[in-house]
């Protein structure tokens, strides 16, 4: 026998982060209730969006093509590379801060227990664009967790191995934090104030 709809919308809404049984249910409700046309709407870009939106292969940021349009400017500064833990970690540090240099998206960060080890990170992709010789500065942009702390130490061995200074947003970054959810003045005071690591 066959699972209803019903049971299947609100089970397709519990994929989302956070969202638990009661959420999913208000949400299909809603879109059934009230936003079918929403609804549509979010199903047709949601479906294409999962189609087209890849990772760009010098960042690995979400892009629709190959280079995503931060690493296809030619106004950002190619000596400056931020390395951070996630798309949304990017976003943050572009909107609070005037960076205008280039990134490297990890796509997680190193979590042994986890099975994320270096290759998932796409480390040995960030050692070849070091080892290229164009980047002065590896800013380590990881949030201040004991698996980003970790991870951080790991990238500064690594750029200091290609002759790469790397250094580190301080200043206001509590320990613990996310930086997606960090204010724009403290993050930005961060950024503009980031030293050499040890």
């Amino acid at each position: 026998m066959s699972v209803p709809l019903l049971e299947q919308l609100v089970e397709a809404f519990r994929v989302l982060p956070g969202v638990g049984q009661k959420t999913a249910q208000r949400m299909a409700y809603h879109v059934l209730e009230r936003g079918r046309d929403g609804g549509r709407r979010l199903a047709a870009v949601l479906g294409e969006a999962v189609e087209k939106i890849g990772h760009c292969e010098r960042c690995r940021d979400f892009s629709e093509t190959p280079l995503c349009p931060t690493c296809a400017s030619v106004s950002r500064d190619a000596h400056l590379l931020c390395a951070v833990e996630s798309p949304a970690d990017r976003l943050a540090i572009e909107q609070a801060t005037g960076y205008r240099g280039l990134y490297f998206v990890l796509q997680g960060r190193l979590s042994p227990l986890d099975g994320v080890g270096p290759r998932e990170l796409g480390l040995h992709l960030l050692g070849e664009r070091l080892a290229e010789g164009e980047v002065q500065e590896l800013i380590i942009a990881t949030n201040p967790t004991v698996e980003g702390e970790a991870t951080a130490h790991y990238l500064a061995q690594l750029a200091r191995q290609h002759g790469v200074r790397p250094s580190r947003p301080a200043h206001g970054l509590p320990l613990g934090g996310e930086l997606e959810y960090v204010d724009r003045g403290t993050l930005s005071h961060a950024f503009g104030s980031r030293g050499e690591m040890a």
